[in-house]
């Protein structure tokens, strides 16, 4: 394995698949590995060109592979897909991969730190509230409605609407209000937990 210059690795859930050339392009290896094997592998090799397709754990396993020496380099799956030369198949995109990486006009995905992640994901939860809660204030206010009482768009008068559901002169039928008292705390849940973040 000492000759291998580039490596394409197909990451997966369990089992990835790597494909690896010398200098001249001839194919040393091609083979699958379990996610444990992956560091080992390449931790016994020296270092050279390794190529990932940007996806959900990319940036973990190009930091891991970059920290043993390796060049890692993260392409966007829509620029290694016109190097796919037969069927869709994990051996056939690594073999994708390796070749587009060569590419020296391949534009790369930088690798995002562990930090940088984490602040991604704090966006994407806070926007995931946003979104749960939205769902809510939109079945509630459509609930409402069917009881005839009808407001204006907004989580201000979503609140007015939570405060008459709230009071006990509002005449509603005990399990409606019981439903709705149910959605109103769970807006008002979603809500501190944004603002939160």
């Amino acid at each position: 394995m000492q000759s291998i210059t580039t490596i394409g690795l197909d990451l997966a859930k369990s089992v990835f698949q790597i494909h690896g050339v010398d200098g001249d392009g001839a194919i040393v290896v091609r083979r699958a590995l379990r996610r444990s094997q992956v560091l080992d592998f390449f931790r016994r090799l020296p270092p050279c060109l390794v190529g990932l397709e940007a996806c959900a754990s990319s940036h973990h396993w190009a930091r891991e592979i970059a920290a043993l020496g390796h060049d890692a380099r993260m392409i966007p799956p829509i620029y290694v897909k016109a190097y796919v030369k037969r069927g869709k198949t994990d051996a056939a995109d690594a073999e994708a991969i390796c070749e587009a990486v060569t590419r020296p006009t391949m534009r790369f995905v930088p690798i995002k730190s562990v930090e940088q992640q984490a602040a991604g994901m704090l966006l994407r939860t806070r926007d995931l509230l946003i979104r749960q809660r939205s769902q809510l204030a939109n079945a509630f206010r459509a609930q409402m409605s069917e009881l005839g009482v009808v407001t204006a768009l907004g989580m201000v008068s979503v609140a007015k609407l939570a405060d008459k559901v709230r009071d006990p002169s509002m005449p509603m039928p005990a399990v409606a209000r019981y439903a709705l008292l149910e959605m109103a705390e769970q807006i008002d849940m979603l809500t501190s937990r944004i603002e939160r973040l």
